[in-house]
């Protein structure tokens, strides 16, 4: 690898400033070059804050810039599919934030786009390049927990700011797009398979119109499930426990693991509740996001397959439509 890829971020979205931003200044094989909002004064701040040479004052200009290889959308949900269609017209490869689009269908236009130009495009699921995710998959399929059977998984926090797009639901607001998305992504990659049916039950913000707290059930073949709570208006938790016949997986930080502190797995065997059989797996301190800037990088450079790629992001957002007719029609709904 002789080259560094310099990458474009469309907007200021928190999750750029706070974590992707500086991963992927620090990371291997890239630099952000440039920057682009509509908002002058925050734009310019950002370039300042993080040394980034290039702001501009309209994704267009940005897009168009002969100097950017690759580009960064975390924009609000609704212009994932749009803006990153236009980043392909534009020959440039696209991380783009989760979730990829608002539905399946969008997702697939997005699949069209992507297959007519050749580049890459990947759903930017952090959690994925994490080596305890990687670890967790690999101690299921080593049958340490013998058959797995179920997972359970919470992720809620408190927000209740109007102004924040996760509050704004005609953008693509609400718990399922912004949190219960990693509950589905994640079981799917244990299970190495895609539900065959979904039922949910959501409580929508009277005056947000979101889904402020969802429960979901996926039955996986072979009779495996997963149970998800997730929600924008609960205290900020979150926790995976695999369940199989002779033992249980626990992830204490399954989503927002620290990139500068070790993270660990538990192990437990089951002998007795007081945690006799428990065994904890240490994990080296390991910066997700830097990790799939570089993951994404390599594939641009080198010209092989994305590990995940829109295929994969399709059938999250196929769960993710079952649900919310299953939320509306009371019933289970196929993927």
């Amino acid at each position: 690898m002789t080259r560094t890829i310099r990458w474009g971020v469309l907007g200021c979205a928190g999750i750029a400033a706070k974590a992707v931003i500086p991963a992927i200044q620090s990371s291997r094989l890239g630099r952000v070059a440039a920057i682009a909002s509509r908002d002058a004064g925050r734009v310019e701040e950002m370039a300042a804050r993080f040394g980034i040479a290039r702001a501009y004052g309209s994704y267009e200009d940005l897009l168009a810039d002969p100097a950017i290889d690759a580009i960064y959308n975390p924009l609000p949900n609704h212009l994932h599919v749009p803006l990153t269609i236009r980043a392909l017209e534009h020959g440039k490869p696209v991380l783009c934030e989760k979730p990829i689009a608002l539905d399946a269908g969008e997702a697939m236009e997005l699949a069209a786009a992507q297959r007519a130009t050749g580049l890459p495009v990947a759903e930017a699921f952090m959690v994925r390049h994490h080596p305890q995710w990687r670890k967790a998959r690999a101690l299921v399929a080593e049958g340490r927990l013998g058959e797995v059977r179920a997972i359970q998984t919470i992720f809620s926090y408190y927000l209740d700011d109007p102004r924040n797009v996760r509050n704004q639901a005609d953008i693509g607001g609400g718990g399922l797009f912004d949190v219960g998305c990693y509950a589905i992504n994640t079981a799917r990659f244990l299970f190495g398979a895609e539900p065959l049916r979904a039922i949910a039950l959501m409580e929508r913000d009277p005056a947000f119109g979101t889904d402020r707290l969802t429960s979901g059930l996926l039955a996986f073949p072979g009779g495996r499930q997963l149970a998800f709570t997730c929600s924008t208006q609960l205290a900020l938790t979150q926790k995976v426990t695999v369940l199989g016949t002779r033992g249980r997986l626990e992830i204490p930080i399954p989503f927002n693991a620290p990139a500068d502190e070790a993270t660990r797995l538990v192990l437990d065997d089951g002998r007795d509740l007081a945690g006799g059989g428990r065994e904890e797996i240490a994990i080296e301190p390991v910066d997700q996001y830097r990790e799939q800037a570089d993951a994404f990088a390599e594939t641009i450079l080198s010209g092989k397959p994305l590990e995940t790629g829109l295929e994969d992001a399709i059938a999250n957002m196929k769960v993710i439509d079952a649900l919310f007719r299953s939320a509306v029609s009371g019933r289970w709904e196929e993927p």
